[in-house]
């Protein structure tokens, strides 16, 4: 079996959590919390004896190091929970050597404040069955951490262009036009900072993370695996090798734009040629927290889901639709509801 790594609490040996209302780490078991000082000696020995790296077995099967169920998980599962002792467990060989991450942005909302604000956000919602924000589905809302590439870069570019300036006048019954055309050039050095991309390919979570950024990235800290306690998190599946071309596409065509946006005051604007290429490039893996709800309707095999920012709070779901509710509605009131986005049988907020 692959090996598994489970934070203990020094005191009493029971799973440590972690906290992101006051950035601590807490054993629900003797009440003891520590900060990341006080566990870094302890665990450094601990991984002083567990230097050699295990491989990953063919049905990614692990022990728990509480009770020694088997885990079971996906390709990329890096963090999650034993589904007989609920002890949180971390996948080391999916965060450490080549998928150790650089930087984490821990969480920073708590659970009960995930919750609270689900539920809030849910019920202003009208056409939505009852039983997607009832008290099992919101127990069933999930802190997890997912994978992203940061780059960092320095691009040069130069921009030619021909702009015009066209100027109206009347002189009695005359109308007079002047048009005037300019050779312009723009050049410069640009710093483009934390450009994120998806390192996930799973859709329906990719569609999650991207639609509660953006994430404040200067928050964030060199990783430690503590922060995982008690969250699930996700192991990149997409190298940064596979997203280079497209990001030098992009940095670009940022880099034209902004050059672009330096020839201000003309009429119209004609772009002839424009240039640029990377001077220095660095990229980093990070981990960025969601809480996720997802909602499997009866009528639907696709799942529903809602995700809140794990620092931010910014909210994001696609949401099922209770049709006979709609439809009364629409009939008592005697007019056709046109105000909703309905696609596919759901609702897009």
């Amino acid at each position: 079996m692959s090996d598994v790594l489970s934070h203990k609490c020094p005191n009493c040996d029971g799973p440590l959590l972690f906290d992101p209302s006051n950035q601590t780490f807490h054993c629900e078991y003797c009440l003891s919390v520590f900060n990341e000082g006080d566990l870094d000696s302890t665990e450094q020995k601990e991984s002083a004896e567990n230097l050699d790296q295990t491989s990953q077995e063919m049905f990614n099967l692990y022990d728990c190091p509480s009770c020694g169920a088997e885990i079971v998980t996906d390709d990329t599962t890096a963090a999650t929970f034993c589904y007989y002792c609920h002890n949180p467990v971390l996948l080391k060989d999916r965060v450490s050597g080549e998928f150790l991450p650089n930087n984490i942005l821990p969480f920073k909302i708590s659970k009960d404040e995930a919750k609270e604000q689900f539920l809030s956000w849910a019920k202003s919602k009208k056409f939505i069955p009852k039983d997607f924000f009832d008290e099992s589905q919101i127990e069933k809302i999930t802190g997890i951490y997912f994978p992203y590439w940061k780059t960092d870069a320095t691009t040069k570019g130069r921009v030619n262009a021909t702009g015009t300036k066209i100027t109206v006048w009347r002189v009695g019954d005359t109308e007079y036009t002047r048009t005037r055309k300019y050779k312009l050039t723009r050049g410069g050095t640009i710093h483009f900072r934390d450009l994120i991309k998806n390192a996930l390919q799973k859709n329906t979570k990719q569609l999650m993370i991207e639609s509660v950024q953006p994430f404040p990235l200067t928050d964030v800290t060199n990783f430690d695996s503590k922060y995982l306690s008690g969250f699930q998190a996700e192991k990149r599946d997409i190298e940064f090798s596979s997203l280079e071309p497209s990001l030098v596409g992009e940095l670009s065509h940022y880099t034209q734009t902004i050059l672009e946006n330096e020839m201000q005051g003309f009429t119209t604007l004609s772009t002839n040629h424009h240039e640029s290429h990377v001077l220095s490039q660095s990229n980093k893996y990070l981990l960025l927290p969601v809480w996720v709800v997802t909602y499997q309707s009866e009528t639907s095999d696709e799942p529903f889901y809602y995700a809140m920012n794990g620092v931010t709070g910014k909210t994001s779901g696609k949401l099922p639709i209770n049709k006979p509710k709609l439809i009364g509605t629409s009939v008592a009131l005697g007019i056709l509801v046109t105000t909703l986005i309905l696609v596919g049988g759901y609702l897009l907020f």
